[in-house]
């Protein structure tokens, strides 16, 4: 179900002055496609909120997949995005990736990305994303499982769903297809 690529490290320059956004913006580094590998400790300062979440999670997955492997942008799926906070919602009272499992929804995608607890909206984009991002490549589904779902050549798609609970906590949902 998951394709795996032989991967090696590739270091690579500096921005070349492109959008540096996801966007598919143009970096001298990325001229010859995707890397094989991510920069290691590759780490973009994030983007500025636009006020909508959904859009904004996905920005900042195009632009880990971007400023860090020279990665395709990954289409907004919204659609899926009332799917995905129900997702987000129903595993606040349960565990991670409970909706997903249950099926309790659709469309939910075939790959599933989970912040569970967060402290904001702005927090889980950022922080969860980038610790999501920086488990990289490997075999092993359950260590780098979320890189890997961030990276599927696969998928072309991916709608992000969030809910806060009554204490405020922020749970956040990327589903994949």
């Amino acid at each position: 179900m998951l394709s795996l690529l032989v991967l090696s490290l590739v270091a690579c320059g500096d921005d070349d002055g492109g959008s540096g956004g996801g966007d598919g913006g143009t970096r001298g580094d990325c001229e010859d496609g995707p890397l094989a590998a991510p920069i290691p400790d590759c780490s973009p300062a994030p983007l500025p909120s636009t006020g909508d979440p959904a859009a904004d999670c996905v920005a900042r997955i195009n632009q880990l997949r971007w400023e860090c492997q020279c990665l395709p942008p990954l289409a907004r799926w919204t659609e899926g995005e009332s799917c995905a906070s129900m997702h987000a919602e129903h595993d606040s009272t349960r565990s991670p990736h409970a909706g997903f499992g249950d099926g309790i929804c659709s469309p939910g995608g075939f790959g599933q990305n989970e912040c569970p607890g967060w402290g904001s909206v702005d927090d889980t984009i950022s922080g969860c994303l980038q610790l999501m991002w920086d488990e990289g490549p490997g075999e092993d589904f359950a260590a780098h499982g979320h890189y890997l779902n961030m990276t599927n050549p696969d998928f072309g798609e991916v709608a992000c769903g969030f809910f806060t609970t009554p204490d405020g906590e922020v749970w956040a949902v990327q589903n994949f297809q």
